[in-house]
């Protein structure tokens, strides 16, 4: 994959408590023989975060109860179709009152059961929405740098005006604009 820069950064795998509560829920679904299932409706719950402003202000209003926001949460996924492992695995995170921490414990999940089924994430941010044809392109590009199972998790940033900057594990592969324009800049300067 051709690129002006490679800089390695943190790891966005889970870790800390947010690691630990996707340990502990991936364990419970694959000793319970429901992993596929969970994995499903994890994604369903952060779809459901991302998408419904009224659930997200419930997640993130301090002033609510913890019965309350138990009661609340539970009639919506339960109006929504969940199953009783995410249910519960939502009444520990608010009994534990962390429900502000839910969208970081569904990130958390999501990158485990990615990682224990050995596929790679690729967050890829670009000025505007890729389309069809320059998706799988990426992914051609990507496994031919040999990254095999790619999953593409795309975000719009108007601000780097053109180009790609994709983050994989630790690696960083920013061919945008932006950073060239900056690094013209600094060249620039240097030169003066």
């Amino acid at each position: 994959m051709a690129t002006d820069s490679v800089v390695s950064i943190g790891a966005p795998h889970a870790s800390g408590l947010a690691g630990r509560y996707a340990m502990a829920l991936y364990g419970h679904a694959d000793e319970t023989h429901e992993l596929d299932h969970v994995v499903a409706e994890m994604e369903s719950l952060g779809r459901l975060i991302e998408e419904s402003a009224d659930f997200r202000r419930l997640i993130e209003s301090p002033l609510i109860d913890v019965i309350a926001a138990r009661d609340a949460a539970f009639a919506v996924l339960t109006a929504q179709g969940f199953g009783a492992t995410v249910r519960n695995f939502v009444g520990v995170v608010i009994s534990n009152r962390r429900l502000r921490q839910l969208p970081e414990f569904v990130h958390a999940f999501a990158a485990l059961a990615a990682e224990k089924r050995g596929v790679v994430i690729a967050h890829v941010a670009a000025a505007h929405k890729l389309s069809d044809v320059q998706e799988q392109a990426l992914r051609a590009r990507l496994i031919e740098a040999g990254y095999s199972q790619v999953r593409l998790i795309q975000d719009v940033d108007p601000s780097l005006l053109g180009g790609l900057i994709v983050r994989i594990g630790t690696r960083l592969y920013d061919s945008s604009l932006k950073s060239r324009l900056q690094r013209l800049q600094y060249a620039m300067k240097g030169a003066a």
